[in-house]
Formats: C-alpha cells, structure tokens, sequence
C-alpha cells in the first residue's frame, strides 16, 4: 500500500474533505517536482531561492485563504495551511518558510490592511512576486516585546522609522517586513505601532544572512533603520494599537509551530522505526528489543493524542474560538514532543544518528529552535500558569 493512499486513509479519519486530500496530493507532487531537488543547494547557499515562492504561487500553494480580488483562492479554512505544513515537513524541507509568509504575515493586511493596502500587498504576496516577513524581536527584546527600542515618530507628511531587528526570518528574502516600533518614546510600554517597510528605502539595511544550528535554508537577518521615511499609507491599523494586533495573532503563530512540530515528530518517528527495523545488533534486529518497543510504542501513544489535540485545536481556529492560553499549550505540548521524539532517534539511529548524512542528525538540530520562537517553553508555562490561577479560570469550577 502507497504511503499517499495511508495517508487518505488517515485524513479521511481526521475529517479532512476529498478537496483537501486532492489538495494533499497535488501539493506532494510539487514538493517533489520543484523543491526537493533544490533544497540541498539551498542549505548549503543558506538561502531559499526566491523562485520557490514564485512557483509556488504560480500554482496556487500560497496565500491560499485570501478572496479571488487580492489572488487567493477565498478557503480560509486553517487545514490547507496545516496540509502544507505537514507535507513539507514530511520531505524534509522545513527550511522553506512559506507558512511565515502565507499564514503567519500575510493575515495582518487582510485584518489591519485598507483596501487600497490589501490591493496593494496581496496579490503580489499570493503569486509569490513579494516575500512576506514580521520584524518583532530585537536584541533586548525577544519575548518581551514591550522591551522594544525601535521607534516611529510623526512627522506630519510621513513617519520616521529607527532602530534595529534581528533573528528576522525571511530577513534577507524579505520584499514587504510587518515591524513594530514604539510611536513615542516613553507613552507606554505597550505603544507600539505596525508599519509596512519596503526594499528599497533609504536609510534601510540587511545585516549578513546569520549562520544557525539548523535549519540552514532559512535566511535569517538583521534588519537596520536609520532615518527611514514611512509613508503614512504604509502604516497598518491605528497607530499606538500594535502590541494588541501582535498578541491577537500569537495564538495561531504558535498554533503554526504546534502543527509543524507535530509533523516533524511523527516524520522522526517513521525514520527511525524503519531504522531500527533494519539494523543489526546481537544478531537480531534492533527492533526486536524490549527497550525499542517500549520506547516507541510511548512515542506512538504520544504522538497520537498530540495529533488528535492539534486537529481539535485546528477546529477552534476555524470558528475563531483558539484562545492565547490554548495556543500556549499546545505550543508546549507538540514542541517537547519533537524534542523527545528527535533525541530518541538521535539515540536509537546509535553512532549513525551523529552523522551529518543521517536525516534524523539534521531534523535533531532543525528542532531545536522550536522550543524557542514564538514565545518559549517557559513563557508557554507562564501564560498557562497565570490562566489557571486566574478567577476566570476558577468560575469554570464553581
């Protein structure tokens, strides 16, 4: 039996529909067509050609949720988004950041953009003519956003944009940056407004593309602002109201990180467990022994209930219902799973799981920086923490 008809199988059981599972399939084929052949020289470039996007959205796998005018398809239903996620896990090319684009940016035009905005941005994002990319983090301001040091100043006829951003993915790709800036200094921690920077404008520079533990592909940067003239018509929402806008979106960024956790464990799963079932040791396969089955059969359980806790979570995206404390969790849940699952077959693949040529030894350290973006495993426990003991939490008892 194919892998592809066990995964209709498996979808039919999860309740994706047959467009989704047609989608599924066509998406795997131009994984296999236009970006597993590529990728290697991507990594080893340190960079996602740009016509990956172009392709991509030549054939309509991007921007998939925005109406027919701005270039999308009009489905805004999170599993397209989650198929993609998933499949591009499967072969390995995590290192392409089309989900940040699509899903994760792309989402703060249609929410803040005007229209003349949305006709502005959209269609050239959803054909993959732009790349998208979110300038947030700073040097003393990661999680903690209102640490940010970067302002944005009126000047009448325009605003004025200085500071600096790093670990910026899609830094160096980056055509159309969301960044958040505080308006006036000292009016508040939280004053913080979003502005649209282009390539292009004077007084904006990219730092060199960082060299990272994993995910080698992804173009990652530093971003500079000196004196640079914003446009009035490139300012999204209402000025001073952009640290609400970027909360309002974390709940599903870190829903976006869940899913490709997820399928980045399953995927370490299924290679090991064809691992272990061919290697040798004692004379007998490595997969005859208690320790293996016990140890992947946790993994199997495990994995399981994260799958069925990510289609749930899925589902309340969908009617708008995922709160930032569910969000949290299930950030929290599926990426120390992945941590778990890939140090297991690190561990399992034995002196082999070390080695560079092994995929499990580069989906170990691609894992790694899971834990750590889109707020951390200890501020997950944090917002989770504070949700519990709060009386909001506590009336659910009474």
């Amino acid at each position: 039996m194919s892998t592809l008809t066990v995964q209709s199988s498996k979808d039919k059981l999860r309740g994706f529909s047959e467009d989704q599972i047609m989608f599924r399939e066509a998406y795997r084929n131009f994984l296999k067509e236009e970006i597993v052949p590529h990728m290697e020289g991507w990594r080893k470039a340190g960079l996602v050609d740009r016509s990956a996007f172009k392709k991509a959205g030549e054939m309509g796998f991007l921007m998939i949720w925005p109406e027919e005018k701005y270039g999308g398809l009009g489905d805004r239903d999170f599993r397209y988004e989650q198929i993609i996620m998933e499949e591009t896990v499967r072969v390995g090319c995590l290192d392409w950041f089309n989900t940040l684009h699509s899903r994760l940016v792309g989402p703060y035009f249609d929410k803040l953009g005007t229209e003349e905005q949305k006709l502005r941005w959209l269609p050239k994002a959803a054909s993959g003519d732009i790349v998208l990319a979110v300038a947030m983090s700073e040097p003393d301001a990661g999680s903690d956003l209102s640490g940010m040091r970067s302002t944005l100043e009126d000047k009448g006829d325009y605003y004025l944009l200085n500071g600096n951003k790093t670990y910026i993915s899609n830094g160096i790709n980056g055509d159309a940056i969301v960044t958040a800036a505080k308006t006036v200094p000292g009016e508040g921690r939280h004053a913080l407004t979003l502005c649209v920077v282009e390539t292009g404008m004077e007084g904006f520079k990219r730092g060199k593309n960082l060299e990272k533990m994993g995910l080698k592909g992804q173009d990652t940067a530093e971003l500079f602002f000196d004196n640079v003239k914003i446009p009035k018509e490139n300012i999204l929402g209402e000025p001073g109201k952009g640290f609400s806008y970027l909360m309002t979106g974390l709940a599903e960024e870190r829903l976006i990180v869940a899913c490709q956790s997820a399928a980045s464990a399953r995927h370490a799963f299924d290679i090991t467990r064809e691992f272990v079932m061919e290697r040798k040791a004692f004379g007998k396969s490595i997969a005859d022994f208690q320790n293996t089955q016990f140890k992947m059969a946790e993994m199997d359980a495990e994995l399981d209930m994260i799958e069925a806790y990510i289609d749930h979570c899925v589902e309340l995206n969908n009617k708008d219902l995922l709160t930032p404390n569910v969000g949290a969790k299930v950030k929290l849940l599926a990426t120390e799973l992945e941590g778990r699952m890939c140090d297991l077959g690190v561990q399992l693949h034995g002196g082999a799981g070390y080695m560079a040529e092994y995929e499990i030894s580069k989906m170990y350290t691609d894992a790694r920086v899971s834990r750590i973006y889109a707020g951390s495993s200890e501020i997950m426990k944090l917002i989770i923490g504070r949700d519990i003991f709060s009386d909001k939490y506590s009336s659910i008892l009474e």
